[in-house]
């Protein structure tokens, strides 16, 4: 049935608007079918890692005047998780929103990184246009293919930012050639092919159309934005419709829930339905609606379609959940991410240490926390096993794996993880593992290494080009088992100057059997606490993970061996004590300073048969069979079998 309406409010485009046929003469009132909504811009700021999103984020919120004159203001302000400052990288995406000329323009900042790839995907709901980010110096990189991709397959228009132009060896014509080609290849349509280009410095907040005659300040981009992207087509006087794109937490308000309003209205105290994925309805109530500004939620009574809102007293809505009139609910299309490639166990810590370091130690705690995260992470896979104490989790790579693993850590969980795997899929009766694309830069001086190591790892070289400064750039195809554990010992053997970024191409053909690692273990041998009498005779066999005085169990790793196998050593072990002295002063023993492991490279470390046992204090590798009996018969087990 259709309705009647005033007169349409100055920020739409009436283009949109129809006169009602079946309505009485006299009357000289419309329908309203779709409109476009003039007076907002939902846009994502989307790159490859590190090539200035959030810094950018940063300068377009001071030149916004959000903040005050006065203001303390950190570096990469929408960073706001602790690991995000500690790593310098952005794990979630976040939103914020700036005003110019009238205009409310909605901002998500994105990971970069292609283990967050999820995050990416499920806010493209949100918006209506992109900038995408290209460092003026090294170009579209493999993580800059897939944000475009996901943009593109959206129907989203993007301006280009051609970012770092102050960078003293910026090329970017060169750039922007390289992107147009990345348009191409991704099936871009002709409209999204010419894409507008604007050249900024994201560090300084200068931007300018002509990269020879830069301005100081970001009114360029601005323009580009309300010239270039379009508002959202909403119809306002529909039924209420939002799907939860993002969750956030209060310690006052409780669960928050962050999405577009499609359609409608929605007000304080309002009744609505959340619509599950399988269709189930809920009714729930709206306790309080908040709109953005600059990094402040500011609760207003009513919010239009259009927007980007965050609602509190829905407790129980997770991601991709519709939120709608108990009148006329409509569902949204569910939200969908690519599929997990990689795999492992979370289980309850069986080490003899297990409940000294954790405040949540239980199966039914580690359990809660793992489909908790689920909720809110869209891209993360958890399912029960056989063992009531073991779980399985997947997600799209080691340092997305990591970062939960962190995460619980830091919350006061302890348990313990196996080695990761990848998911291998079965097609067409044959069985099919996941490869990525690799790029990998580095000096001439260190080609013959980089082809060694890729062709151990089953990779095939695709491309290889000799930059105007020297460096060589190989693009692999490389099975995804080929690139477990594989960071730390690329960046050993090029002495840390090689750079390595990767995508997931695809699935191909099982590559067969790929060795991971060359080393074994050095195990200790006895319960107790390491000397420096007993790690000096130890780290003549291999290098050290732990310092003199370490407390240590029988079956846990105390270091890397110089040799394929494993080997017990005694780490405990003490000076005996006689009558006899030397006719000098005894010579003082040195042990060399031990190799300080990080949660990613314990994680790259592990093999098939050890476990990392995490707690909120620490972390420490363990043989999963701790007896050296039991490993020696289950050896023997697996000798007789082959």
């Amino acid at each position: 049935m259709p309705f009647a309406l005033g007169p349409v409010p100055s920020f739409f485009n009436d283009t949109c608007v129809g006169t009602a046929t079946n309505l009485p003469s006299w009357t000289r009132t419309i329908v309203i079918i779709s409109m476009q909504r003039t007076d907002i811009r939902n846009i994502a700021i989307i790159a490859h890692v590190d090539h200035g999103k959030t810094t950018l984020v940063d300068a377009m919120l001071k030149q916004s005047r959000i903040f005050r004159e006065n203001q303390q203001i950190a570096e990469r302000v929408m960073d706001s998780n602790a690991l995000e400052r500690e790593r310098g990288i952005t794990i979630l995406a976040k939103n914020t929103a700036i005003s110019y000329r009238d205009v409310k323009i909605n901002i998500v900042d994105t990971p970069g990184h292609a283990d967050f790839g999820g995050e990416v995907e499920r806010v493209m709901n949100m918006v209506d246009g992109v900038l995408l980010l290209v460092d003026a110096v090294e170009g579209p990189m493999p993580q800059t293919k897939f944000v475009l991709r996901q943009a593109l397959q959206r129907g989203l228009k993007a301006i280009v930012v051609v970012n770092k132009i102050d960078r003293a060896n910026a090329r970017p014509n060169h750039v922007i050639n390289a992107t147009f080609d990345l348009f191409i290849d991704l099936g871009a349509t002709e409209e999204q092919a010419e894409f507008p280009i604007i050249y900024t410095s994201a560090l300084t907040g200068a931007s300018s159309l002509d990269h020879n005659e830069m301005t100081d300040t970001l009114e360029p981009l601005f323009e580009k934005i309300l010239s270039e992207l379009p508002g959202p087509e909403v119809d306002v006087e529909g039924p209420t419709q939002m799907q939860a794109t993002l969750l956030g937490y209060d310690d006052y308000k409780g669960k928050i829930v962050i999405g577009r309003l499609n359609s409608g209205t929605i007000r304080r105290n309002q009744s609505v339905v959340r619509i599950k994925a399988d269709a189930s309805m809920q009714p729930l109530k709206v306790a309080q609606v908040f709109t953005h500004q600059g990094l402040q939620r500011i609760e207003v009574e009513e919010a239009s379609a259009g927007d980007i809102i965050a609602l509190t007293g829905l407790s129980e809505v997770g991601i991709g959940d519709t939120i709608a009139d108990p009148n006329d609910a409509r569902q949204l299309p569910p939200i969908t991410v690519e599929e997990p490639t990689v795999r492992m166990t979370f289980g309850v810590n069986t080490s003899p240490f297990s409940g000294r370091e954790g405040t949540f130690v239980t199966s039914r705690k580690i359990r809660e926390r793992l489909y908790q995260e689920v909720e809110r992470d869209v891209a993360l896979r958890v399912s029960d096993t056989d063992s009531a104490e073991t779980f399985l989790v997947a997600g799209r790579g080691e340092l997305h794996l990591g970062i939960l693993i962190e995460n619980m850590r830091r919350d006061g969980y302890e348990f313990q993880v196996s080695k990761p795997e990848v998911i291998l899929k079965e097609i067409d009766g044959k069985l099919h593992e996941p490869v990525e694309l690799v790029e990998i830069e580095v000096s001439s001086t260190y080609q013959g290494v980089v082809v060694e190591l890729m062709g151990q790892r089953k990779g095939q070289m695709r491309d290889m080009k000799i930059r105007e400064d020297g460096s060589v750039h190989y693009v692999y195809l490389v099975p995804t088992r080929g690139l477990l554990g594989f960071r730390q010992q690329f960046l050993t053997s090029t002495r840390g100057e090689g750079i390595m970024n990767s995508l997931l191409a695809g699935y191909e053909p099982y590559a067969g059997e790929i060795q991971t690692r060359s080393n074994g273990s050095l195990i200790a041998w006895e319960p107790g606490q390491a000397t420096t009498y007993g790690l000096h005779a130890a780290q003549e066999r291999g290098q050290l993970f732990v310092p003199a005085g370490t407390e240590v169990y029988e079956g846990m790793i105390v270091g890397q061996h110089i040799r394929e196998s494993d080997l017990e050593v005694n780490v405990c072990r003490k000076k005996h004590l006689t009558n006899i002295r030397n006719s000098g002063s005894e010579e003082a023993l040195r042990l060399e300073t031990p190799r300080d492991l990080s949660i990613d490279d314990a994680i790259e470390y592990l093999a098939e048969d050890e476990l990392l046992e995490v707690t909120p204090i620490g972390f420490r590798l363990r043989k999963r069979l701790l007896s050296k009996h039991d490993r020696s018969r289950q050896a023997s087990i697996a000798k007789h079998r082959g």
